[in-house]
């Protein structure tokens, strides 16, 4: 069982529950898949392999080569993208997206509008407030599912930050809500970490306000007056494995690969 294996199982059980639904898309999302190429990569520009069934046209995905594999009886070309990459350079061209099928539980088509509907939820950007924070208290009764989610997503952000405090928090005028202050981000990481933090919230079903984010600097009151009251989450430090720069198509996020 492959961590979307177990997500599309969780989803399977009650079609009603629209938690584990945004689970396995955050699954999705978050993961690393072979889209079946017809030819090797040529740099960034990618050939994906159509299949032209009955609803329409689908590009395919697997996440283990030994699928891959076994779908096309043989070594094939193949590009190792996230899954947020390939849902967002599908979406408005109408084809869907084959999963594993045919080789796992997990298999399933997803429709053009599933695509775009996806690549909708992670192109969504934090909204900025500048509230007064006044008193910080232990953080209130918070779903175990956005705990979770927060965890997993600053721990995939290595070396982005060194720990995170969330707190309950009054502002000037009454407002309560929570904050999670990322402490150690450099400013070039804070738009990725906002993203993720933002995502654990969407994926958990909650809406938006719901966690105020904010990034001070190791040295700032904040943290001093957080550090009693607040729950911490620590965040991994980079591999110390020397790593070349990515080159792999889709690795850098400025230049996405391109379908042709």
């Amino acid at each position: 069982m492959t961590p979307l294996d177990a997500a599309h199982a969780a989803m399977d059980r009650d079609e009603t529950d629209e938690a584990s639904r945004l689970r396995f898309f955050d699954c999705l999302a978050d993961g690393e898949f072979l889209l079946l190429l017809e030819e090797e990569p040529q740099g960034d520009d990618l050939k994906p392999r159509v299949f032209p069934l009955e609803s329409g046209p689908v590009v395919l995905i697997f996440d283990l080569e030994e699928r891959m594999a076994e779908f096309t009886g043989g070594v094939s070309p193949y590009a190792a993208l996230p899954g947020r990459v390939i849902a967002q350079v599908l979406a408005g061209q109408g084809i869907g997206l084959g999963v594993n099928l045919g080789v796992a539980p997990s298999q399933m088509i997803l429709p053009p509008e599933a695509l775009d509907w996806l690549s909708g939820m992670l192109d969504g950007a934090p909204e900025e407030t500048e509230d007064v924070p006044e008193l910080f208290s232990a953080p209130w009764s918070l779903p175990q599912d956005l705990l979770a989610a927060l965890k997993a997503k600053l721990a995939r952000a290595k070396g982005l930050a060194a720990f995170a405090l969330l707190a309950g928090v009054t502002y000037r005028g009454n407002r309560k809500g929570h904050m999670l202050a990322v402490v150690g981000a450099s400013e070039a990481a804070e738009p990725a970490l906002a993203r993720a933090i933002r995502e654990a919230l969407v994926f958990s079903g909650l809406e938006a306000g719901v966690l105020d984010v904010t990034f001070p600097p190791p040295e700032a009151d904040t943290i001093r007056r957080m550090l009693p009251v607040a729950y911490r989450i620590d965040i991994p430090a980079p591999s110390t494995e020397g790593r070349a720069t990515p080159v792999a198509p889709g690795s850098d996020p400025t230049r996405p690969p391109k379908l042709r």
